[in-house]
């Protein structure tokens, strides 16, 4: 394959613009549809598994994140951000892939006896074993993913995940129906791993790229790359030290409760957020000779995102005693009081992760890092303190952790963004106050309902939250109404 230059897809800025708002129409969709087929499968398997089984993946999780850092994503990452690129630097990148990934499974595979011991359970060791197969998917999935995000191909990307969740969720649904217990939730993520890897090969006729092994001239990617990593390593310790440390003093059972009551509040964060940040990474590099451009952008999204997530939030942390036992079942009532102050953590998150994007997308990685690793330092220290009121005391640290990172993350990004702190507020601003008195609305009408069950009163606290939520915007929020139906709605044909 000869090496040849690669450009960026040509437009003005009117083409962009339709183009990301097709990205993320197609990336919001895919996840909305993914995550239903999912949850279809999940909440069927949950019934059929034990928290103590939940308990032990979480355990295996806290290893898998950590080495997860390392994966090299920002080796392809940083194809996305060049105007232009040619084959024999996506072959370096396929390189370093392939190296990087095939080492993490090596030291996955030596690093499984010492975490069983860590955590005092043996069934740990051959859990980890088996997941070390996961990591030689990654180098097929990164470079595909990248090559699709500099095309602007959220469509192909939408439809590969998509394809990927539906076969990951019939065969967890299979698994635990066949009785496989805790090793349905090690199978069914390495089902979507590798139909994911496949889809993206074919995509993108990944055959014919050469992996490159020589890296002379590589110096950029890898130190775009290393920086990504370092980013991530501390995004671990916000994210994952509370299982590191939790694991330890909490039996799985626990453990399980409370990793599934931060699954069910991380799931806007943790499945919906990261798919539109892509699109958001992808539009911000298109924009880097335009800093107004940026910080509009990046103020609009703060203003949708806000509208979105934040009546989720809210609404869970007023309707969680229902829906837990409606939802999850009888063997997770012990994790619903939990949910309330994971929620109202996860939406301080929820803003903290748009910053990232446009900051890296500036070709400011370091700006980042200093972020991480001061969030690094408040969720590590917060989870320390938090562990000695057990799971109860780990959603406590979550919620002041973040709530003070989120703070710190304005301070430090903003300026380099271009956006002032009035303006961040003010985007904010209508989904959050309407969120809030929404909830409100909902916890007094939650106490005018007679005895009821549990699915009944979950279903009447939904519907009137959903109803007053959107009269509150309609009145108090007309223009941000009218700005989120404008980039859903299909664009129309110009006059000739």
């Amino acid at each position: 394959m000869q090496a040849r230059e690669t450009d960026r897809p040509e437009g003005d800025a009117a083409t962009l613009g339709a183009r990301v708002k097709t990205g993320v129409l197609w990336r919001s969709g895919s996840q909305i549809g993914g995550q239903l087929i999912a949850w279809s499968a999940t909440l069927l398997v949950i019934r059929l598994l034990s928290p103590g089984d939940y308990g032990l993946v979480a355990m295996t999780g806290a290893v898998l994140a950590f080495l997860d850092l390392f994966k090299g994503w920002g080796f392809a990452s940083a194809l996305v951000r060049h105007e232009r690129t040619d084959s024999f630097r996506i072959g370096q990148a396929f390189g370093l892939l392939i190296l990087t990934n095939a080492a993490l499974a090596a030291i996955q595979l030596a690093l499984a006896p010492l975490a069983a011991d860590y955590f005092r359970q043996p069934m740990v060791a051959d859990l980890l074993r088996v997941q070390a197969l996961f990591y030689l998917a990654n180098p097929f999935t990164a470079l595909g993913h990248a090559l699709l995000a500099r095309r602007l191909e959220f469509k192909r990307q939408s439809r590969i995940d998509l394809v990927a969740a539906a076969l990951s969720a019939a065969t967890a649904l299979g698994c635990a129906l066949a009785g496989l217990g805790v090793w349905t939730l090690v199978v069914a993520p390495g089902v979507l791993w590798y139909s994911r890897a496949a889809g993206y090969v074919v995509a993108t006729r990944m055959w014919e790229i050469r992996p490159r092994f020589r890296f002379a001239g590589a110096g950029e990617l890898v130190s775009y790359g290393s920086a990504m990593m370092l980013v991530q390593l501390c995004w671990f310790a916000q994210s994952q030290m509370d299982v590191f440390i939790g694991g330890r003093v909490l039996d799985p059972h626990r453990l399980g409760l409370y990793t599934t009551a931060l699954f069910v509040t991380q799931i806007l964060a943790a499945k919906f957020i990261p798919p539109l940040n892509e699109v958001a990474f992808a539009a911000y590099a298109r924009m880097q000779d335009r800093p107004d451009a940026i910080a509009s952008a990046f103020l609009k999204t703060v203003r949708l995102i806000s509208l979105v997530a934040m009546p989720f939030y809210f609404g869970l942390a007023v309707t969680a005693e229902p829906l837990v036992a409606t939802v999850l079942g009888w063997r997770w009532v012990e994790a619903a009081p939990l949910a309330p102050i994971l929620a109202m953590a996860m939406s301080f998150m929820t803003l903290q992760i748009l910053f990232g994007p446009a900051t890296n997308a500036i070709g400011r990685p370091g700006l980042q890092l200093r972020v991480g690793a001061l969030g690094a330092s408040i969720m590590t220290a917060a989870f320390f303190i938090g562990i000695n009121w057990g799971a109860t005391g780990l959603a406590w640290a979550w919620l002041g952790g973040m709530a003070s990172l989120l703070v710190a993350t304005v301070l430090m990004s903003l300026p380099a963004i271009g956006a002032r702190k009035r303006d961040f507020l003010g985007a904010a601003a209508p989904g959050v106050v309407a969120a809030a008195a929404m909830a409100l609305l909902v916890a007094g009408f939650d106490r005018l309902l007679p005895p009821l069950g549990e699915a009944a009163r979950l279903g009447l606290l939904a519907s009137f939250g959903a109803a007053a939520y959107a009269g509150l915007l309609l009145l108090f929020a007309r223009k941000t109404v009218d700005e989120m139906i404008a980039l859903v709605r299909p664009a129309r044909p110009s006059a000739i």
